[in-house]
């Protein structure tokens, strides 16, 4: 599994529609609006390199709305989300 963020620069008024439609692609689990140099954040976990390479060079760069992207690539990923699933068994 890759990991990955990337960082947005949308056109104006564009955020909403952008993210929406990034959240509903496969290998990309969670997209945040956010404050400060950037407009949206996609995080990306994809099967493999050329998978990232696809929606990243391809999905997003495509977008007409996306004026800017850095892709930060994780090395190793430290969730308490991810741990709490791991060892969830699912009594309340």
């Amino acid at each position: 599994m890759v990991s990955a963020l990337v960082l947005m620069n949308v056109k104006r008024g564009s955020s909403s529609a952008v993210g929406e439609s990034l959240a509903g692609m496969e290998g990309i689990t969670e997209v945040f609006s956010v404050a400060g140099r950037y407009d949206l954040i996609a995080m990306i976990r994809a099967e493999s390199n050329e998978r990232l390479a696809e929606l990243i060079s391809g999905d997003i760069a495509k977008k007409e709305e996306v004026t800017h992207t850095e892709t930060l690539i994780a090395f190793k990923v430290f969730s308490k989300h991810d741990l709490e699933a791991m060892f969830d068994i699912g009594i309340e």
